[in-house]
């Protein structure tokens, strides 16, 4: 039992990096009515925890190699204890953005790539893989219990509990820090890159942001933006700049390694193709779990009327099952290859998004519902428990904080772009789909269609149809309008939920083409940059 002491201590860690953004997926219509505010700023405080992740989980990495991985694991710790402390009283939306979003995500940007490399220094071979089983089984639990915990406290108590409670885990970690041991470091610690940590950040930190701005910006017709570029909206621009801070940092880091200097990444490892595909589907496989559940929750709570408990009971299958197959799944890799496994678990997410497509009624059918979030989290499962040994074990000793830091990059660039890409369909095709049903309903005049128009160029937002309905009682509509009004609002909430899930089922069978990279027989761990492919 000793010797899973240290794993006990990180997975612990693991499960509550989890679990907070499941609680705040399930409480998105409390925080919308604590905080008065639209369901787009929750979406864009949700997106923003992940997109700080992705910016600085590079750099923590890199932290992590420079002043000891074990040191910077518990300093992580400590900053995201004190983010969670100001979650847990935040009196406005700033300040939640400002604890959760910002505090909390630096603190796991620290935490997480440590962990990773923590996890592969204490344990080798048929162990190693047990580890990274757990871990991903323990981020199966983190989801499993974030939505019933969270959905149960937000509704008889309130969701600021959740992250007091974080406190006390992080205190908890703390004290047992013993646990976990690291070797001594040998040769000389690399310096910090800092050029290419402000490039990386902001390249990253841009390009999401013209994706999450797309909800009020638009894609090419202007919407609702600050300010227009050639009479365009400004969304792909900004995309844009994000891409060539990209390209610049690339350049950068080149450079520095022909120089003899420290990059903030080795670009070599790039070209090891098991690493690039485990990446790109780490990034895929969280661009469809968080796009999935800031969608699911919406069509739950927004359509359904259900409660954040009743919305955490909805979602118990699929937290369920992803932990099972996640403790499951390293035993099933070894036997058939994680190239299999994943595979099969892409087909599997795919069958379950078709399935959860047919569920999106007025009237919710519940045992259809089961079944296809019991079959999402299958096939989840199935993928955390490959990918995160697929990739460490493609690195060498002294290339573990690197790249931990490069996987929990993906990740939460996966993350913050399911969130943000996946709301902006749903928003994009909710607001065309009621356009459309507005001007085609004969039971409208043409001065109600007028105001309702007016009120569209102005924004739009996921409400409920008792919201619509009054708003349209207080804009003096006839009653019969009113109705029609707010009848044709319901049917492009439907068909807005069913874009954004028919579009995290096109990226699932796109992720497909970029599993060709993963080893098809249980990895073995790489010795170092000797061993890398061309």
């Amino acid at each position: 039992m000793n010797r899973w002491r240290a794993l006990i201590v990180l997975g612990a860690a693991q499960f509550l990096m989890v679990l907070d953004t499941s609680v705040m997926n399930v409480s998105i219509s409390q925080l919308v009515e604590d905080f008065d505010t639209e369901v787009t700023a929750i979406q864009a405080v949700i997106t923003l925890y992940a997109l700080v992740m992705a910016a600085f989980m590079i750099i923590g990495g890199r932290i992590g190699d420079i002043l000891g991985r074990r040191r910077v694991f518990l300093l992580g710790m400590g900053v995201y204890g004190v983010g969670s402390a100001l979650t847990s009283v935040a009196p406005t939306l700033w300040v939640l953005a400002l604890g959760w979003s910002v505090i909390e995500g630096i603190g796991a940007a620290l935490v997480l790539p440590s962990m990773a490399a923590l996890v592969a220094e204490s344990y080798r071979g048929k162990d190693r893989s047990v580890a990274y089983g757990v871990i991903g089984g323990l981020a199966g639990a983190g989801i499993a219990v974030g939505p019933l915990l969270g959905g149960w406290v937000t509704t008889y108590l309130t969701w600021r509990l959740v992250f007091a409670g974080e406190v006390v885990v992080v205190l908890a970690v703390l004290l047992f820090r013993r646990a976990i041991e690291e070797r001594p470091a040998t040769g000389r610690r690399p310096r910090l890159d800092v050029v290419g940590a402000v490039l990386s950040a902001a390249g990253l930190a841009i390009g999401v942001l013209g994706v999450l701005q797309s909800t009020t910006w638009g894609w090419v017709a202007p919407r609702d933006p600050p300010f227009t570029v050639m009479g365009f909206a400004p969304t792909l621009f900004v995309i844009a700049a994000g891409v060539a801070l990209l390209a610049f940092f690339r350049t950068w880091e080149r450079r520095r390694e022909e120089s003899g200097a420290d990059p903030l990444v080795h670009l070599a490892l790039f070209r090891r193709p098991v690493l690039r595909s485990g990446l790109m589907t780490l990034l895929s496989q969280n661009l469809i779990l968080l796009g999935l559940f800031f969608t699911i929750p919406l069509y739950l709570q927004v359509v359904q009327g259900l409660d954040a408990f009743e919305t955490g009971l909805r979602l118990l299958p699929v937290s369920v099952t992803m932990l099972v197959a996640s403790l499951a799944g390293a035993r099933l890799g070894r036997r058939a290859g994680p190239r299999r496994v994943v595979r099969v678990a892409l087909v599997l997410l795919a069958a379950s998004i078709v399935w959860l497509l047919a569920t999106i009624d007025p009237v919710i059918d519940d045992a259809q519902f089961f079944g296809a979030m019991a079959l999402l989290g299958l096939g989840m499962g199935m993928l955390a428990s490959q990918l995160g040994n697929v990739v460490q074990s493609s690195a060498g000793e002294e290339e573990r904080s690197e790249v931990g830091g490069l996987q929990f990059t993906a990740q939460n660039l996966g993350s913050s772009l399911g969130t943000a890409l996946i709301g902006s369909i749903l928003i994009g095709s909710l607001a065309h789909a009621f356009t459309t049903q507005i001007e085609q309903n004969p039971s409208l005049s043409e001065e109600a269609k007028q105001q309702t128009s007016i009120a569209l160029e102005s924004g739009i937002s996921f409400v409920s149809t008792d919201q619509v309905r009054s708003a349209a009682e207080q804009a003096g509509l006839p009653a019969g309008e009113v109705d029609a009004v707010t009848e044709s609002y319901a049917t492009a909430q439907l068909n807005g939920l069913k874009a954004a899930i028919l579009a995290a089922g096109g990226i699932t069978l796109a992720s497909l083409l970029v599993t060709r990279g993963l080893p098809t027989a249980s990895p073995a761990p790489a010795a170092g940059p000797e061993e890398e492919e061309s």
